[in-house]
C-alpha cells in the first residue's frame, strides 16, 4: 500500500505509532552500519597483506635484478653458478682464435677506459702479481695464461681505487651483456671481446675454473676488487669478475 487510509480517503496520514517497530529498525541500522565497517576493515587487511591471503600477483614479483633503481635504470644481472658452471657467453658466435702476441693497451669504451698493459706474474705467497698501487691507470696482463685473442683465457687484473682516487676498474661493474672490450696487441691487432657477464663472488669461494680453466675460445677475464672495504685486512671481501669472448679482430 502506498499509504495508510484509515477512514477510507482523503489524505495520507501516517500509521499509528510503534514504539517496539521503531526500537527493532534502530537495532537493525545500527547492526548494518557495524557490518559494513567490518568488511572494509577486512578488504584494507586483506590488501595489504596480498601473499598472506593467496591473493599475491606474479607480475608484482619482479625478480631482484630487475628492480629498478631510483634514477629508473635497471640493476645490474649478476652471473651466478657453482664453481663448475662454464663462464656465461655471449649471444654472438665467436672470432676463430689468432697467434700469440703481447697486450699493449686496453680500451674500455663504454667506461671511458684507455690503459697500457703490463705483465705480471706470482708473487711470493703464490697469488697472481697486480699492478703497482701508484699507477692507477696501469691494467696487469697474467702472463702464465694465454694472451687476449690467442685460445684460451686470457687474465687482465685492476685496481679498484686506491688511498687517493679510483682506479681503472673502478666502474667494472657496470658492465652488461653485449657490452664491448678492445685489447689492443704488439702485432698491430686488435682483439675485440664481447661481455658474456659479470660475476661478483666472495674471495673465499673464487670461481678457480671458472677464470682459469681451458677454454676452446679466446676468452678474455678481467678482475678486480668488490664488496665491502675490510679496514682491518686492508682488503675488500669479494671479487668482481667480467667473462667476455673475442667476437671480431682488425688490424690498427
Amino acid at each position: 500500500m502506498s499509504g495508510y487510509y484509515p477512514y477510507g480517503g482523503g489524505a495520507p496520514v501516517p500509521p499509528p505509532e510503534d514504539k517496539g517497530g521503531v526500537a527493532l529498525r534502530t537495532v537493525l541500522i545500527v547492526a548494518a552500519i557495524a557490518g559494513v565497517v567490518t568488511v572494509v576493515a577486512g578488504l584494507l587487511i586483506v590488501f595489504r597483506s596480498p601473499d598472506e591471503y593467496g591473493l599475491a600477483s606474479n607480475r608484482d614479483a619482479l625478480a631482484l635484478e630487475a628492480q629498478p633503481k631510483p634514477s629508473g635504470q635497471p640493476e645490474q644481472a649478476l652471473f651466478q653458478g657453482g664453481p663448475d658452471v662454464p663462464p656465461p657467453l655471449p649471444q654472438i658466435n665467436p672470432a676463430p682464435p689468432m697467434l700469440p702476441s703481447t697486450p699493449m693497451r686496453l680500451v674500455i669504451k663504454r667506461l671511458g677506459v684507455n690503459a697500457p698493459i703490463r705483465s705480471v706474474g706470482l708473487a711470493k705467497n703464490g697469488t697472481i702479481q697486480v699492478p703497482p698501487a701508484n699507477n692507477a691507470n696501469l691494467v696487469g696482463w697474467y702472463r702464465n695464461m694465454s694472451t687476449p685473442g690467442e685460445a684460451g683465457p686470457a687474465v687482465l687484473l685492476g685496481h679498484k681505487d686506491t688511498k687517493t682516487s679510483p682506479a681503472v676498474f673502478n666502474r667494472l661493474p657496470e658492465l652488461k651483456h653485449g657490452d664491448t672490450i678492445e685489447v689492443k696487441r704488439q702485432d698491430k691487432t686488435t682483439a675485440v671481446f664481447t661481455v658474456g657477464g659479470v660475476e661478483q663472488a666472495s674471495k673465499k669461494t673464487f670461481p678457480t675454473q671458472r677464470v682459469y680453466g681451458s677454454q676452446e675460445n679466446a676468452q678474455l677475464h678481467l678482475i678486480t676488487c668488490g664488496g665491502t672495504y675490510d679496514r682491518r685486512t686492508g682488503h675488500y671481501t669479494d671479487n668482481v669478475i667480467v667473462y667476455a669472448t673475442m667476437t671480431s679482430s682488425y688490424r690498427s
